[in-house]
């Protein structure tokens, strides 16, 4: 199937794009390292914080890299690790705009 140029461009993975991914799971992971814990899983909360951060690491890692595919994945990664946490009440979070709660 044959796609035009403006499909192309309409999905690329942009350094502004980039950027808003970032600073959203960026303020989200923020957020969820300074709440509370609503349950007793103290450590799964501290595996779950381990595993977001180092997805967000490695996001930052495929970008300096310019692979802008990867970082990406890596960021979607870790912000579904972060809401997951949020859901379950392991981060005791209330912001809609950075995470699927409330």
């Amino acid at each position: 199937m044959f796609r035009s140029s403006e499909y192309y461009m309409r999905n690329i993975i942009t350094d502004e794009k980039l950027d808003h991914y970032f600073d959203i799971t960026g303020k989200a992971l923020e957020m969820a390292k300074a709440s509370a814990n609503r349950t007793d899983m103290a450590k799964e909360r501290e595996d779950m914080l381990d595993m977001i951060q180092r997805y967000y690491n490695d996001a930052e890692h495929f970008r300096k890299k310019e692979d802008m595919i990867n970082a990406f994945a890596a960021l979607s990664y870790a912000h579904g690790w972060l809401d997951a946490g949020a859901r379950i009440g392991i981060f005791d979070v209330h912001d809609s705009r950075l995470f699927t709660v409330d």
